[in-house]
């Protein structure tokens, strides 16, 4: 009976620790999503085309 009881007591840990992680693992998805997001919006950083130099050529 003590057997079976350890048993239950560990697999009732394991499937906590599951779901902390499943919830640790959400949180960071959802906080990539968010910055992903961030930099599709109208205002944000300015690229530069590769085409263009940062100097102008010299005479």
């Amino acid at each position: 009976m003590f057997e079976y009881e350890m048993y239950q007591m560990r697999a009732a840990d394991l499937a906590r620790e599951a779901d902390r992680r499943r919830l640790i693992r959400e949180a960071r998805g959802n906080r990539a999503a968010a910055r992903r997001s961030g930099r599709d919006e109208a205002e944000g950083r300015v690229s530069v085309p590769l085409w263009r130099s940062r100097f102008t050529r010299a005479a």
